[in-house]
């Protein structure tokens, strides 16, 4: 199970290295369990080496929230995979549908970047999602395979934890909407069949997949509890570190009672 939290363009670096802190001092006083689920934070890039040094002595990983496709270059603006790395980057969000409408972002980038990461020993949390007009129009799969599809094609993994992918529905994103589980999950499976056709079924049933549109403490255990949700991507709930951590415990309740 993977909680991570896309902090997308919100604080200063004081109260980005503030909420990291807090985020480390809350799991290591949380109940008993907490260390069987995988915690990351992605803060907007002047924020990583703080944020990287506040988190040094606990289990959460810091990742980015973009990338460019080449190591290095006249790109005004933009950071590389090595520059990631080089401060101790873990993982890489890649493909966010805030990428893909206010900057043109097609499958075909995305899918450069997924290859770049890998290449760099990044991992790519590729995300895919379909706009309200998709859904109501019956396309919600076909959209959704279709951005797996070319987000992927020819990515190389070996294991199962060198790839994430979150599910975002467009209309679910900042709007205080969330799908119902059964929604939620129904994409998800969409998504997995996609993967054990690319990459096996073996290696397919242990990729993360994330559920990304608005999941708060309220309703993350009937998320989690899918069969083929194995986390979130967390965006406004992740910028308090009380919201972020009450979805890490409902984390930890679904898989002790799996467990039971």
């Amino acid at each position: 199970m993977l909680i991570a939290g896309n902090w997308k363009m919100n604080t200063d670096v004081p109260e980005g290295r503030a909420l990291a802190d807090a985020i480390a001092d809350g799991l290591s006083s949380a109940s008993s369990g907490v260390d069987a689920i995988d915690v990351l934070v992605c803060p907007p890039y002047v924020h990583l080496p703080a944020v990287r040094d506040a988190l040094a002595d606990s289990p959460v990983a810091v990742g980015a929230q973009d990338m460019h496709a080449e190591d290095e270059g006249a790109y005004t603006g933009d950071v590389s995979a090595p520059m990631l790395t080089s401060i101790g980057c873990d993982a890489v969000i890649l493909g966010h549908s805030e990428r893909r409408e206010y900057y043109d972002e097609t499958d075909a980038d995305v899918n450069a970047k997924a290859k770049q990461a890998r290449a760099h020993d990044l991992v790519p949390i590729v995300c895919v999602g379909e706009t309200l007009g998709q859904r109501q129009a019956g396309e919600a799969a076909s959209v959704v395979r279709r951005q797996v599809e070319g987000a992927l094609a020819g990515v190389p993994i070996d294991t199962a934890d060198e790839l994430v992918v979150a599910y975002e529905p467009i209309w679910a994103i900042g709007t205080g909407e969330s799908a119902e589980p059964e929604q939620a999950q129904e994409m998800h499976a969409v998504i997995r069949e996609d993967l054990a056709a690319r990459y096996g079924a073996d290696v397919a049933s242990g990729v993360p997949l994330l559920y990304g549109g608005s999941m708060k403490p309220h309703n993350a255990y009937g998320l989690l509890s899918q069969p083929d949700i194995d986390g979130g991507l967390i965006g406004s709930a992740s910028l308090a570190a009380e919201s972020f951590l009450g979805i890490a415990e409902e984390a930890v309740a679904v898989l002790d009672e799996s467990e039971a």
